[in-house]
């Protein structure tokens, strides 16, 4: 059985707690793309940690965690991140990386950077974690996957032939100093060491895996609305954040998804620059902020305050539609409680018609959120379990949200910890 759990927006949306906790019934999570350029918070037993490339069934013994192939393999960061954990008290978590997963190189962190440096006004708000060159590389054919780095004399012929392009860019384009080939190399060595007791054919595995009959979870990073293909192109991620793409970033026959599971939060956020319709500002957004998450929404990653907003029915609707959503998990939904009255943003007004569906980037641009203005509750609601328990216009709020979906909301996060959940 398999299970997918992606987010339906810009990220942000709590995906790492519900996989956190789906993964007790779990015998294998695999993050199936992205790499260490977003983070994943989770609050449980153990205490609060922001995961950027370990999977979030990290904390649960029962459950090998895979980095899949379709991700940007930061071995450095992922190595930093198992002693992180193991230092604050979780037992090491078990952990296999694809021999087929491409290697992060340290000039891809360079080139990101140099490449915003360069566009100065017009960036793409990177978290400058090397993301869109390694992307660029791996289609372009020119970059490592990791069974590379144990061939010792094609890998030294192949970062020569690399750097050759590198440095003429490094040159000509940035301005910037020039790679050393010998100094790559002995770095590929360290990776190559770091990584080894970690490093597993799996292809064998998954197939055997499924042979066996075993639970596991596709674990994406960010949203649909970061996806390259069906999100707010230019300003999206490199590596698609779709579930169906869980399929190749993890290894497995499409036909074995059986569940899609798409994080909603009960407000929109976002870090980095894109068209955002229902953003509000000002000390309407800085109390949200202060509110929201656990301690605030600040990017995992950057530490960036998150670009805020009332829910958006529209783009949460089409999140949901290109994921394949079977079920929802709406999050934070305890956040809302101090409000009188919550707006909703229900269509988008583009040059004077109203649409419910939700546009490419061109018109998006132009869009005007239409508000929809529902009673608040007035109440913390976090400790309840029973969907029942909830006060009324909060059922209220979460069966409007529903019917706007069009797919049924499954799960309800009531706070951060693993078990503030109502199986509705």
């Amino acid at each position: 059985m398999v299970k997918a759990v992606v987010g339906a927006c810009w990220g942000d949306e709590g995906k790492g707690k519900i996989t956190d906790m789906l993964a007790e019934e779990a015998d294998i999570v695999v993050r199936f793309q992205g790499g260490a350029n977003a983070g994943h918070t989770i609050v449980n037993d153990y205490g609060k940690f922001a995961l950027h490339l370990l999977p979030s069934g990290s904390f649960n013994q029962n459950v090998t965690n895979m980095i899949g192939n379709g991700v940007a393999l930061d071995i450095p960061q992922l190595v930093k991140e198992i002693e992180e954990v193991v230092s604050k008290g979780v037992p090491r978590p078990n952990i296999v990386v694809s021999e087929r997963a491409q290697v992060l190189m340290p000039y891809h962190k360079l080139f990101d950077q140099y490449e915003e440096e360069r566009l100065s006004d017009r960036q793409f708000g990177s978290t400058k974690s090397g993301i869109a060159p390694f992307f660029s590389d791996k289609f372009s054919k020119i970059g490592f996957q990791v069974w590379e780095l144990f061939e010792e004399d094609s890998l030294k012929e192949k970062i020569k032939n690399v750097l050759e392009v590198k440095n003429l860019m490094l040159e000509h384009i940035y301005h910037k100093p020039l790679l050393d080939a010998e100094e790559l190399y002995a770095t590929c060595k360290e990776y190559a060491e770091m990584i080894r007791p970690y490093v597993i054919d799996s292809v064998s595995f998954m197939h055997n895996a499924l042979k066996e009959g075993k639970t596991v979870l596709l674990e994406g990073q960010l949203g649909s609305l970061k996806d390259p293909d069906f999100g707010i192109y230019p300003m999206t991620t490199s590596s698609s954040t779709l579930a169906g793409y869980g399929a190749i970033g993890a290894g497995v026959p499409p036909y074995e998804i059986k569940e899609i599971i798409t994080v909603v939060k009960a407000y929109s956020s976002a870090v980095g620059a894109g068209a955002f319709v229902s953003e509000i500002f000002g000390e309407e957004a800085d109390e949200l902020r202060r509110r929201g998450g656990d301690g605030g929404e600040y990017g995992a990653t950057t530490g960036r305050p998150r670009r805020m907003g009332w829910f958006d029915c529209v783009a949460s609707r089409y999140g949901c539609r290109v994921q394949g959503t079977t079920g929802v998990a709406f999050t934070v939904l305890d956040v809302l409680g101090y409000l009188d009255e919550i707006p909703v943003c229900v269509g988008y007004d583009i040059d004077g018609e109203v649409t419910k569906d939700f546009p490419t980037t061109g018109r998006l641009e132009r869009a005007k959120p239409v508000l929809k203005v529902l009673p608040g509750w007035k109440q913390d609601i976090r400790g309840i379990k029973k969907y029942e328990d909830l006060p009324e216009n909060c059922r209220n709020y979460i069966e409007f949200i529903e019917r706007e979906l069009e797919v049924p909301i499954k799960i309800v996060s009531v706070g951060p910890a693993r078990h503030d959940i109502i199986m509705k």
